[in-house]
């Protein structure tokens, strides 16, 4: 007989109980084994001890903040646990800069605090899509009409075949790599153009590629926009 799978392991960082009770009883219902933090020492001890996941991280924690947890995991020696850990950051409206400081040092997604189960669960599930995911770049990436051959350098929308600039290419290959997780501008700036432009710039290329690969430009499907923060690709099958 096979047996059935260990449930997934997710810890809740949070300073407040009654927000950490409410992830608690959500993400059980929804089969996740649930472990728990109040605050960044505690996290950190728990990622070594339990080795979860994927962790949804407050950033406004006392002594050891959320963005210092960040910070140490992903500036752990490569193979140390939490380096490549899941963490989606949650985050107070008017805490945007937190945000993008976050999203910069290694975080892969946020949800803004007052937050939607529903959103929250589907980040959850494109995290650890996205984990999967780098354990090996697929030859080809497929995300509803949209196909990128990775390695002949091949993109189609509908079947055919769409020319792009090695600009524009080098920015879908980008966000593909990072499918179903947000990049920020500087991120992108530093990655596709080495920092040496501006985001007025980047916006005219990301307006390019949604007219040669979405249906609608005006109401992508494919390449989303996060607001004052940067840019998400959906995520692939």
């Amino acid at each position: 007989m096979t047996q059935p799978s260990a449930p997934l392991r997710v810890l809740v960082v949070d300073d407040e109980p009654p927000i950490r009770r409410f992830l608690r009883t959500s993400l059980s219902a929804q089969g996740y084994d649930i472990v728990e933090a109040e605050d960044g020492d505690a996290a950190l001890k728990e990622i070594r001890r339990r080795a979860p996941d994927l962790l949804v991280l407050d950033l406004g924690l006392p002594g050891i903040d959320g963005l210092e947890v960040i910070r140490r995991l992903r500036g752990a020696e490569p193979g140390s646990p939490g380096t490549a850990l899941p963490i989606i950051v949650l985050s107070s409206r008017v805490d945007e800069a937190g945000k993008v400081e976050a999203l910069d040092l290694g975080a892969d997604d946020y949800v803004t605090k007052p937050f939607g189960m529903d959103e929250l669960l589907a980040r959850i599930r494109a995290a650890l899509r996205h984990r999967l995911q780098r354990q090996g770049e697929r030859p080809v990436f497929r995300s509803g009409d949209l196909t990128v051959d990775l390695v002949r350098r091949i993109v189609t929308v509908r079947g055919a075949e769409v020319k792009l600039s090695p600009r524009e290419y080098d920015l879908l290959r980008l966000l593909v790599a990072h499918a179903g997780k947000v990049l920020t501008h500087r991120m992108i700036l530093n990655e596709v153009w080495g920092g040496e432009t501006d985001i007025q710039y980047l916006r005219i290329y990301i307006r390019q590629l949604r007219q040669k690969i979405e249906a609608e430009p005006d109401r992508p499907q494919h390449i989303l926009t996060e607001t004052g923060v940067g840019y998400r690709l959906r995520a692939g099958e």
